[in-house]
């Protein structure tokens, strides 16, 4: 399993942000290291009705990311969407010191000196639920995650809940490629292994995933691989068969 200072930061230089939905969405890979697995992390960047931003698992801010974001609007939130998602939450902080941060819960343990102004729950915050739903996952003993749908542009958001590594997935080191061939998870939409050798709460992680299910998405931003952009529900569907699956046979097991 990954220790709570498992990831490592790695250069960033070429970072940038790509346009995934014109004026509403923005997206940046950025580079990240697991014991000797490298691989990319993904942020990203969604505007507001207001014209804030919010950064989902931000990248590290330098001045040219700065300068690229300043140009989309003012950053109002950043969000640590799940438990091992804030490894730059306390840097784009420093660079955005009046913006306000949610984190998901396990974080505050995780990161025990990090400030944040509010807690994700079952529901939106109030500043954003008209754009954004969430949804907690729970039923994991070993990872904890809030999914986003952006509903002007039926996009779904998840962090590990799914990853996507395939053969054209760019900034993979033979090491993660060499590990996911073994778990069968390389060319395969799978949760990360912290999730499926971690149902604990089988009966919670199903209601989760079904109310997930129940979201009117066609595409999926993931923080790991590569993003879903065609039979989006369907994909998640068989990602999620296990849990969804598992209360026939009873609670646990």
């Amino acid at each position: 399993m990954r220790s709570d200072n498992a990831f490592k930061r790695t250069g960033g230089n070429g970072r940038r942000l790509k346009v995934f939905s014109e004026n509403q969405i923005w997206t940046c890979d950025y580079p990240v290291q697991l014991a000797i697995c490298r691989f990319n992390a993904r942020m990203s960047v969604i505007r507001l009705a207001n014209g804030q931003l919010i950064l989902h698992s931000p990248c590290e801010i330098d001045a040219a990311m700065a300068a690229a974001l300043s140009k989309l609007g003012p950053v109002g939130y950043i969000v640590a969407p799940g438990s091992l998602h804030h490894l730059h939450v306390a840097n784009a902080q420093r660079h955005y010191p009046d913006a306000m941060t949610y984190i998901c819960p396990g974080v505050e343990r995780r990161a025990p000196g990090l400030r944040f102004d509010g807690m994700l729950g079952l529901r939106s915050p109030a500043e954003w639920t008209d754009t954004i739903d969430q949804v907690l996952i729970q039923g994991s003993r070993y990872v904890t995650e809030v999914a986003m749908l952006h509903k002007p542009t039926r996009t779904m958001l998840l962090v590990d809940a799914i990853e996507y590594f395939t053969d054209g997935t760019a900034g993979v080191s033979w090491q993660l490629k060499a590990w996911w061939r073994l778990l069968r998870m390389w060319n395969k939409p799978k949760p990360a292994p912290e999730y499926w050798l971690g149902w604990k709460d089988k009966v919670a992680a199903k209601a989760s995933l079904e109310e997930i299910l129940e979201w009117d998405f066609d595409k999926i931003i993931l923080s790991h691989g590569d993003n879903i952009l065609e039979n989006a529900r369907e994909t998640a569907r068989r990602a999620w068969t296990p849990p969804l699956e598992k209360r026939r046979c009873g609670n646990e097991g």
